[in-house]
């Protein structure tokens, strides 16, 4: 609604602390074990429906080039055409479209523990997608400065090649040099903006 505060209409805006969130994923390689990376920039801003949580909406702008597996070489082949292509698409987005779940109440804030599903537009390399991410959220409470905080935890699943990241290498035991899945998985805390 065009004109309307957030005092107005029940919302408040809560903006992610990076210090103390992370966005990760984890894939298979040589079908044997797992590699692991994470995101360095990534903000993300939810606009919570104090009255009604399943109105809430969240977004999450990633930086595609702050990937990070902990090898430079295997970073920079992400950051290429191969994969994510950061130099013709620099942001990875999220956008909620639905928040559902049957234990998530109708009114007022969710309980510690309570579990719930993100559904949104997930776009990567201009592709966009919905994805369904499995959430909880983990609680509320005030920091030492007097601040709102609450933390969430989401995982999901994701085919890397709905969205054309097709690079792969066959290898000579069978199978492929990189898993097609890719689990990702976050822990974010956010700070009520006054």
């Amino acid at each position: 609604m065009a004109g309307t505060s957030a005092t107005e209409t029940g919302t408040a805006k809560w903006e992610m602390d990076p210090a103390h969130s992370s966005i990760e994923f984890a894939v298979k390689h040589m079908m044997m074990t797992t590699v692991r990376g994470r995101f360095k920039d990534v903000k993300a801003t939810i606009h919570a429906d104090e009255e009604r949580p399943r109105e809430s909406t969240v977004e999450v702008a990633i930086a595609a080039a702050s990937i990070d597996t902990g090898v430079a070489d295997r970073d920079a082949h992400l950051r290429s055409a191969d994969f994510l292509d950061a130099e013709s698409h620099p942001t990875i987005t999220f956008r909620s479209t639905k928040v559902e779940g049957e234990s998530l109440p109708e009114d007022g804030t969710p309980r510690d523990g309570q579990s719930f599903r993100l559904v949104g537009d997930l776009d990567i390399r201009g592709t966009s997608i919905q994805v369904i991410l499995d959430c909880v959220f983990e609680g509320r409470g005030k920091d030492p400065w007097g601040k709102d905080r609450v933390g969430f935890t989401a995982k999901g699943e994701l085919d890397r090649r709905e969205w054309g990241l097709m690079w792969n290498q066959a290898i000579e035991t069978g199978g492929v040099l990189v898993a097609n899945k890719v689990r990702v998985e976050a822990e974010v805390q956010f700070v009520r903006q006054d």
